[in-house]
């Protein structure tokens, strides 16, 4: 299977660590070959012109939400979305507000920070990305740090799930940009998503995305 995208953004890394928890071999591809010049093979895969999108022989989906469902009922074992209604349910909901609450203002400050200068060449709104590090990220990350379970633990359930996984993979972003860490505030947040993301389905991603932005993992 291929998957289109950079493991950069958190909704593309979030297939690739959920199928990496499956045992699923994709092979990631570039969604054409520079920024703004998507491929005919990925538009067609991807009609909204976003990644991820998923190529599974003449089979092709675009969304990361619609991809992990896919994965999912492709390859049940080991579950990575519960049965349980109760626990499904609050999967899919820490999904939902991973993808479009906490990804919605990292991407205000890694759109400006780091895509804008560095693959784009042009400057990028240092006030919108600082207003959203300052006063919007915060408010986010006390509601994660109520209700996080310790390090070694999970969201929903005994086991990883895709809960974990969506709302852990925002945080790899967080730390390409450098974004200050308050341990009295959020450290209960930061040790559970570090043993999150220290996962060998996520680890190798993130320190290769470390590389082609020339900094140290974390």
């Amino acid at each position: 299977m291929i998957l289109y995208g950079s493991s950069l953004s958190p909704y593309v890394r979030k297939v690739l660590a959920f199928a990496g928890e499956k045992g699923i071999e994709l092979e990631l591809r570039p969604t054409g070959a520079a920024p703004g010049q998507p491929s005919d093979e990925f538009l067609e895969a991807s009609p909204a012109r976003k990644m991820p999108a998923l190529r599974d022989g003449d089979y092709t989906l675009g969304d990361s939400s619609a991809i992990v469902h896919y994965l999912e009922a492709k390859a049940p074992e080991p579950p990575l979305i519960p049965a349980d209604p109760r626990q499904r349910g609050k999967a899919i909901w820490f999904e939902e507000y991973a993808d479009t609450v906490l990804t919605t203002c990292g991407a205000k400050m890694f759109y400006n920070r780091v895509v804008l200068p560095k693959f784009m060449g042009r400057a990028g709104d240092e006030e919108a990305a600082s207003t959203a590090e300052r006063d919007e990220l915060p408010p986010l990350l006390d509601y994660l740090e109520g209700i996080v379970p310790e390090a070694g633990s999970f969201l929903v359930g005994d086991r990883i799930s895709l809960a974990d996984i969506a709302i852990a993979s925002p945080f790899a972003n967080f730390d390409h940009l450098g974004c200050g860490r308050d341990a009295d505030r959020h450290g209960r947040l930061y040790a559970y998503v570090d043993s999150i993301l220290s996962r060998p389905s996520f680890a190798p991603w993130i320190e290769r995305e470390a590389a082609i932005l020339g900094r140290q993992a974390a």
